[in-house]
């Protein structure tokens, strides 16, 4: 960790002019022609024409996520919207035949046997996979889905509800339900179920579409339904979807009950006869909600202050990021829900997107997100841009270690020893309760894309049926039936990146195990975590999982024992 530096550099363009910017296919065009036609003669020639191909997408990456963040930032602004969807239907479709064509001329190569095999074996393995799943009759299909994904976040970029007099977006409203006015939380929560429903019609029909093209995708693809083709796809060459049932499993059988303890203990700290959905969160009367920040600004100086404590490198990896004005923390109107890291594969420094109102949920936002960045500077100097794309799998290990790792710093947002000791607990509590929530979603999914032809009435008592499944009855839904029916429709994933949320279950094990190690040794977990971010996507999953001191498990009996482990922390905060 010493001789870390966050202080990365643009790479440096060998194959494209220093000027060139995506504009159009045509001037896209020659550089692929040039790549395919290039004669390859020894393994050096292999290596430097797959340094230029890597430029060629970096360059062309960056470019389409910028069209993405910038759309995303202001969902009403509609220039910013065609500059994404011409990407997504002009210039994407056209590449991926030649992209085709780069792959099967590198797998045919006889110097590909000379490469470093053990360097070069998960670039190999993508690449074989990339040709399987290739069909050309999928890509107008595929540029179809991108911009159809993203009309999710000009929908729901849209709510607002109005609360004494003033109106929100709903990640803004939220923060009433933290409130220990009763009164007040119900009337918000009501707003906001009611909000959301104006859109339920708009959403379900957009839901039936994507899933539509998406089987027909899959099909195109000789794939009996879009679940086996996207397990594919996502590389997901270390598990199947049995593993992932048996995860459900364990979920409920290991970790409903615990959550079924935290919400008795909430309705008895609240000395209520009934919890109702808008009391999970709430603080009893006298006491207030957490606020560990006001405004943007000062949410990302604490950050970078939290994260020097955990060590100088991480910090200075945020400082960058805010001096190049890669952060876009606020909640507005207008802006698209949720928050992720966006890697910039040529300049290497992510850029923040969240949707931050003051709220505790918002400061475990920004250290995941900035867990994410971590990563990103950490594999930025691998020598391929393939080499760079890790498996989720290990992304929300970074992400969700560092909430964890960072509780000890949190004195940072909070100078009141109560407060403290709320937020630690509050994100213990976060770490089990997101449990049934991620099998929920997952399991759903399954189902959905198994039944491609369902109605959108079958769907509904589909996820009724899963939501029951993983949902403790200490919470009494009485009259909110219809908001509970549709709660599917805030969880953007569905929408945007489909079958893309089991990760956070396998990825929460890893951090639960990661910070077991950082309690007995914090230097070791840290250096373990570098080292292991650091590989970037040159090792298989279990292999990256074993650089950080891992087991790649998500058996039942893994997740008991870090349950275990987790409640024992949780009784010692009290």
């Amino acid at each position: 960790m010493k001789n870390l530096s966050a202080d990365i550099k643009k790479l440096p363009r060998h194959f494209l002019p220093e000027d060139f910017q995506v504009t159009t296919w045509d001037t896209l065009q020659p550089y692929y022609e040039a790549l395919q036609q290039r004669p390859i003669n020894n393994v050096k020639e292999l290596e430097k024409w797959l340094q230029d191909i890597s430029e060629l997408e970096a360059v062309i990456s960056e470019d389409a996520c910028w069209r993405q963040i910038r759309m995303t930032c202001d969902t009403t602004d509609k220039s910013l919207e065609e500059a994404f969807a011409y990407f997504c239907m002009e210039i994407q479709p056209k590449l991926q035949p030649y992209a085709d064509a780069l792959n099967r001329k590198f797998l045919e190569n006889p110097y590909v046997k000379e490469l470093d095999q053990e360097l070069y074996k998960t670039y190999i393995r993508n690449v074989d996979k990339q040709i399987k799943l290739f069909r050309e009759e999928n890509i107008p299909l595929q540029a179809e889905l991108s911009v159809m994904a993203q009309q999710y976040g000009a929908i729901s970029g849209k709510q607002t509800i109005t609360v004494n007099g003033q109106e929100y977006t709903l990640q803004q409203a939220a923060k009433f339900l933290l409130s220990s006015d009763r009164a007040l939380r119900e009337e918000v929560y009501t707003h906001t179920g009611k909000r959301r429903l104006e859109d339920r019609e708009a959403l379900d029909k957009l839901y039936s579409e994507l899933i539509a093209k998406r089987h027909q995708v899959a099909t195109n693809a000789g794939f009996e339904n879009y679940r086996d083709y996207k397990f594919e796809e996502l590389g997901r060459f270390d598990y199947t979807k049995e593993d992932c049932f048996q995860f459900h499993e364990a979920v409920k059988t290991h970790i409903v009950p615990l959550v079924k303890n935290i919400l008795e203990k909430q309705r008895q700290k609240l000395e209520l006869d009934n919890l109702r959905p808008w009391d999970t969160d709430a603080e009893p009367a006298g006491i207030k909600p957490l606020e560990p920040f006001h405004t943007g600004e000062e949410l990302v100086d604490k950050a970078i202050k939290t994260f020097d404590e955990l060590g100088p490198f991480f910090g200075n990896c945020l400082r960058v990021m805010k001096q190049m004005q890669r952060l876009d923390l606020e909640s507005r109107k207008g802006k698209a829900p949720g928050g992720y890291n966006c890697p910039l594969a040529e300049t290497g420094v992510p850029f923040i997107f969240m949707n931050a109102a003051g709220q505790m949920r918002d400061l475990t936002t920004m250290v995941h997100e900035g867990g994410h960045a971590v990563h990103s500077f950490l594999s930025h100097n691998l020598t391929l841009s393939a080499f760079k794309e890790y498996p989720m799998e290990i992304a929300e290990v970074a992400s969700m270690s560092m909430e964890l790792f960072t509780m000890d710093h949190w004195h940072i947002f909070f100078d009141n020893e109560d407060e403290l000791r709320r937020a630690k607990q509050q994100q213990l509590e976060r770490s089990i309760t997101i449990f049934p929530w991620i099998a929920t979603i997952d399991k759903f999914q399954h189902w959905i894309y198994e039944h491609p032809q369902h109605t959108a009435e079958q769907r509904t008592a589909k996820w009724n049926e899963i939501q029951e499944e993983f949902s403790p009855a200490v919470v009494n839904w009485s009259g909110l039936e219809e908001f509970r029916a549709t709660a599917w429709q805030r969880q953007l994933h569905l929408f945007e990146v489909p079958f893309y949320y089991i990760e956070y279950g396998i990825a929460q094990l890893g951090a639960i195990g990661m910070w077991k190690q950082y309690k007995e040794n914090p230097q070791q977990a840290l250096d373990n975590y570098v080292q292991a971010l650091s590989l970037g996507n040159t090792k298989t999953l279990p292999e990256l999982y074993k650089a950080a001191g891992l087991k790649f498990d998500f058996s039942p009996a893994y997740v008991k024992e870090l349950a275990d482990f987790v409640k024992v922390e949780m009784d010692k905060i009290g």
